[in-house]
């Protein structure tokens, strides 16, 4: 099954966030972030069945006029 991640460099660290269920985890690089959210879905998904029929989110940008 395939899950959509968002990145974001929070300090020291890169905090990988699962978009599709509420997931998180961080790392110093964003391939330890990664590897670790992939590890922590698995995990969550011990204890949890795979959703179904799941639709990638949406990604988009907005923009304010400050």
């Amino acid at each position: 099954m395939r899950f959509t991640a968002a990145v974001t460099h929070e300090g020291d660290w890169q905090v990988a966030r699962c978009l599709e269920v509420e997931v998180a985890s961080q790392g110093h690089t964003v391939e330890e972030a990664l590897a670790n959210l992939r590890e922590a879905l698995e995990l969550y998904f011990e204890d949890e069945t795979l959703p179904e029929g799941l639709e990638p989110p949406m990604i988009a940008t907005v923009e304010l006029s400050v």
